[in-house]
Order: C-alpha cells, then sequence, then structure tokens
C-alpha cells in the first residue's frame, strides 16, 4: 500500500486521499452500501484496486451500488453480501459466508447506521440505535477478527477496522446499566450519542485487545453531511441538534460534500503512518481527539463485556 504526500483536511475527497494508493490484492467490507458515504467509500476504495465486499439489507439497492461501480472500474469485481445490523442471525450469517470464501479481510469499514429513530427493539430485543449501530457492529467486527489477522499475516500489513461514530458522541455516555431503555424514558437524541459513544469505546478496547497482533482499530468523525441518515429527523429535530452543538459554532452550516465526508473513512483505511496510533479518533483526515466519556479505558473493557454477554447466542431475546 503507497500513498503519496499530500496536504489533506476538511475539504478532502476520497480521490484525492487515495492518490497513489495501490490495494490490489486486498479485500475490504464496507457495511451500509446503498448509499451515501458507504456507496462512495466502496467506489473510491474499488478505484484503487480493492476488491470491496458490499454489504446492505437492501440487496438489490446494493446491487445498483456494485453496477455502478463496475462501469467506473471494468477491472473491479465488486461482490453484494446481505447484512441486517439490527438482526444478529443475520450479522453471524455473512461472517459464516466470509468463512465459506475464505475471505481474508484486510479492511472493514462499520460505515452502516440509523440516527433519532422513534422508539423500536431490533429483532434481538435491543434499543434499535444502540443495537444497529454499536452491537451489530461488534458482533460483526469480533466475529471476523480471525479473518482480518489471516489477512494481516498473508499481506505483512496491519488490518484496519474504521467505524464510523460522529461528534454526537459528545453529548451523553454510553449508559451500562440501562443502555437499551428498558427501565429510563426513551430519548432518541441520549440514545444516538451513547450509540456514537459506544463506536468509539469499542475501538479503544478493540485496540487494546488486538492492536499488537496485527489489526488496527480506528474511530471516524465524518462530518455534517446530507444523508439519507437524517429521513427521521424534523425541523425541531434541527432546532434540538443546534442547540446541542451551541459549543462548536457553524458545526450545522459547514456541510460536506459525500466525496469529503467518506474521505476521513478511506484515510483511515489505508494512510500507513495511522498504524503508530491506533485507537484514535480521526476528523477532517486528521488524528482527532474525542469525549473523555468514550475513551476511558475502564468504560471501554465494561462495556465490551457487556456487549459480549449481550450478544452471546445464549443470550438472545425471542
Amino acid at each position: 500500500m503507497t500513498q503519496q504526500g499530500a496536504t489533506l483536511g476538511s475539504a478532502s475527497t476520497t480521490d484525492e486521499v487515495l492518490d497513489g494508493v495501490d490495494l490490489n490484492g486486498r479485500t475490504v467490507l464496507v457495511t451500509g452500501v446503498t448509499s451515501g458515504l458507504g456507496a462512495e467509500t466502496a467506489r473510491a476504495l474499488a478505484g484503487a484496486g480493492a476488491h470491496v465486499v458490499l454489504t446492505a439489507r437492501d440487496t438489490a439497492a446494493a446491487g445498483s451500488v456494485a453496477t455502478r461501480i463496475r462501469q467506473a472500474h471494468p477491472s473491479s469485481e465488486p461482490e453484494v453480501f446481505g447484512l441486517d445490523l439490527a438482526d444478529l442471525e443475520s450479522v453471524r450469517a455473512l461472517v459464516d459466508r466470509v468463512s465459506e470464501r475464505r475471505l481474508a479481510v484486510d479492511i472493514l469499514i462499520n460505515n452502516a447506521g440509523v440516527m433519532y429513530t422513534p422508539f423500536e427493539r431490533t429483532r434481538d430485543g435491543f434499543e434499535l440505535q444502540f443495537g444497529t449501530n454499536h452491537l451489530g457492529h461488534f458482533t460483526l467486527t469480533t466475529a471476523l477478527l480471525p479473518s482480518l489477522s489471516a489477512a494481516a499475516d498473508r499481506s505483512g500489513v496491519p488490518a484496519r477496522v474504521i467505524t464510523v461514530s460522529s461528534d454526537a458522541h459528545r453529548a451523553h455516555p454510553v449508559d451500562l446499566v440501562d443502555p437499551n431503555f428498558e427501565s429510563r424514558t426513551y430519548d432518541k437524541f441520549v440514545a444516538y450519542a451513547q450509540s456514537k459513544a459506544a463506536n468509539v469505546l469499542m475501538t479503544v478496547e478493540l485496540e487494546r485487545r488486538v492492536g499488537g497482533q496485527g489489526v488496527h482499530a480506528l474511530a471516524v468523525h465524518p462530518g455534517v453531511c446530507a444523508t439519507g441518515l437524517a429521513r427521521h429527523m424534523s425541523s425541531g429535530d434541527m432546532a434540538e441538534m443546534k442547540r446541542m452543538s451551541a459549543g462548536s459554532p457553524n458545526a450545522l452550516t459547514n456541510l460536506k460534500s459525500v466525496p469529503a465526508a467518506a474521505a476521513t473513512s478511506v484515510w483511515g483505511a489505508t494512510a500507513p503512518e495511522l498504524d503508530s496510533v491506533g485507537g484514535a479518533y480521526l476528523a477532517d483526515c486528521v488524528v482527532g481527539a474525542a469525549a473523555d466519556h468514550a475513551i476511558d479505558p475502564a468504560t471501554a473493557a465494561a462495556l465490551w463485556e457487556l456487549s459480549d454477554e449481550l450478544t452471546a447466542p445464549s443470550a438472545r431475546q425471542p
């Protein structure tokens, strides 16, 4: 993997980040690819030579993205696998398929997510945002660790796990006592924020556990971008977002293009210099700083143990 030196920043695009990068022979699995950042991330990485595995609940929409990638890059051979992160059976079926295909995954990009949804539970009984954004990706990531390790051993290059978080994580920590709103009143803003904090905490603990074994973990804040992720938002929700971001001037007005918003994920997945900063929080194609509650080692370890208990097959709720 090679990368030309360049000054990158908030306006950098995926193609600028990947200028000079050669991903031939490397396999990338991306979640949530039907549109927006996931589709752009997959397109850009395929253009750099990667074998891209597109995963999504809507396989027909993902197939359309794969077709566009083939048209833009005729030598690429993107594949489409079904994945519903709100259903752990679906997650495990995907991992089984990866294993059956003997795919060594060099880069896992946990991109999919839901935001500010009305109260709902996943098939396994988890609050939808925590269950999808965190527990679904936790299950996928931990189950794919053998594949990631195998890829690192084969290539001699550390594997990467990139998890898309958000600066929204700063608003609320993870409630380790009641993460699924079984006792407290549901608040979609709290639920989203804690799910994004969980993304960072998983990154911190994942790096602690396997960073020395050839698998590095990084969390990403993509910036604010107009995508389908905001489909559940009302004008009142936008007003609440403005209130919560009052300490960050222009946070909601400096909208990024999709290629710019996806750029930090692509940079995190490919920049060689990031091997020395595993567990970091990235934003605007530089190493940033997450909130203290999202990087506390004790909290990260406790969340990992809780997530492991919640997602164990024997713990599934009917």
